[in-house]
């Protein structure tokens, strides 16, 4: 199992769309085989169609509203010392999260496909967020699935869902988040979609769901490139790109144009959710060597308990508290091409404060996983080392837990 250069990883699977031949796939009922066939047959003709990649680029400029801010966190850089620390600041995007790259993508395909509604799935509420912005734009009638705990505790998000006209159900299930959310998600869709569109959130589920939300999220490492060459004049020798990481959207579509780079140029490292200091829960399955197993029609390293059913997870952060992880940081495991680690909550939190203390930047609670890492490794290294953080979301969502916690927002 190895790589291939010059291919994007997102093709890199065989023809039952399984990456290393173990990963990813189609674990789905027979009811839902003919609907994925057919969107994949879709998929793959639109992505080499010159006019609708005209059409995704042209909202992705002029409404989306990339490409997003490149900057060095000079304060931050300054106060730790040893390696430069940069951000690419997505959650300048339209809306305040990468999220809205793969929902616009869905609703044009959507769009194409004849249907009049579309559904998905939310954890941050930044996916609800999102499709709800975008279903509104294009004048698509919108289902959200969310979990009922996190109903509660991303307000904001769910308050601007209702606003742009979606229907939110609360998933009572389970733990009441991200993993339920998507369950029931997909159920909605196996018995409407002959009418209903469906958008999963992140680089999970059947092959197909992981192959679009990549190829949206692409967008972010290929403007990135752009800017570190323009900055540098060249792509620097000591280089670490550093991303949360749940589902893993974010944090594929912000290393993919770097993933065929030597790895001793170019690290890729993934941040998980350690979950709270003293619980033994957690929702970080690379990190702890989780087992192998299927969860949302996908096979994956996925949290289960000692029966083998998948195992409820606890973080801080809704955008990462998911029992499983995409079956392409799997492969990128495996094959050694990128690290991974956790933060705790308390962690993410001291990352957060140590940010807004110096910055003026204001990220949610996903990328403050990553920025401690960063904040953590720094000192170690030498000032030509570059840092890059991908900060994908603003904390507005965050602003009750982060009063709660903190006794302030920002």
């Amino acid at each position: 199992m190895k790589l291939k250069k010059g291919i994007p990883l997102i093709d890199q699977h065989d023809k039952n769309g399984l990456w290393g031949g173990k990963f990813g796939g189609n674990f789905i009922p027979e009811t839902l085989k003919k609907p994925v066939e057919d969107l994949n047959i879709l998929f793959e003709k639109l992505r080499k169609d010159k006019n609708f990649i005209k059409e995704r680029d042209y909202y992705f400029k002029n409404w989306i509203n990339t490409p997003t801010p490149f900057i060095k966190l000079e304060n931050i850089t300054k106060h730790l010392g040893g390696a430069q620390i940069w951000a690419k600041v997505v959650s300048e995007l339209n809306g305040g999260a990468h999220k809205i790259l793969n929902s616009t993508v869905h609703c044009l395909i959507a769009k194409r496909a004849g249907r009049k509604y579309i559904v998905g799935d939310t954890g941050a509420g930044y996916a609800g967020k999102m499709l709800s912005m975008s279903a509104k734009k294009f004048g698509l009638k919108c289902k959200i699935f969310m979990g009922a705990k996190d109903i509660k505790r991303q307000k904001p998000n769910v308050d601007a869902m209702k606003k742009n006209g979606a229907e939110i159900f609360p998933v009572y299930t389970g733990s009441q988040t991200l993993v339920d959310a998507v369950s029931e998600c997909m159920r909605y869709w196996v018995a409407n979609n002959d009418t209903t569109h469906l958008c999963v959130g992140s680089t999970v589920g059947p092959a197909v769901f992981i192959k679009i939300c990549g190829w949206s999220t692409s967008q972010i490492s290929r403007e990135l490139k752009v800017q570190i060459k323009e900055e540098f004049g060249e792509i620097p020798s000591k280089l670490k790109l550093i991303n949360c990481v749940g589902g893993g959207s974010s944090s594929y579509g912000f290393w993919n144009e770097f993933i065929d780079y030597d790895k001793k140029q170019i690290e890729l490292i993934g941040v998980e959710a350690g979950g709270p200091k003293k619980s033994k829960k957690h929702a970080a399955p690379l990190t702890n060597n989780s087992k192998m197993g299927v969860l949302h029609g996908s096979m994956q390293y996925v949290i289960q308990n000692s029966d083998g059913q998948i195992e409820e997870t606890e973080s801080i952060s809704a955008g990462l508290d998911y029992s499983g992880v995409s079956a392409l940081h799997c492969f990128l495991k495996d094959v050694g091409r990128a690290r991974y680690t956790s933060a705790t909550d308390e962690e993410a939190l001291e990352a957060y404060k140590l940010i807004t203390k110096y910055e003026n930047l204001n990220p949610s609670l996903e990328p403050s996983h990553a920025f401690s890492e960063a904040c953590k490794i720094a000192p170690r290294l030498s000032n030509d080392t570059v840092i890059i953080v991908n900060s994908c979301g603003d904390a507005q969502k965050d602003r009750d837990i982060l009063k709660k916690r903190l006794g302030r927002y920002k």
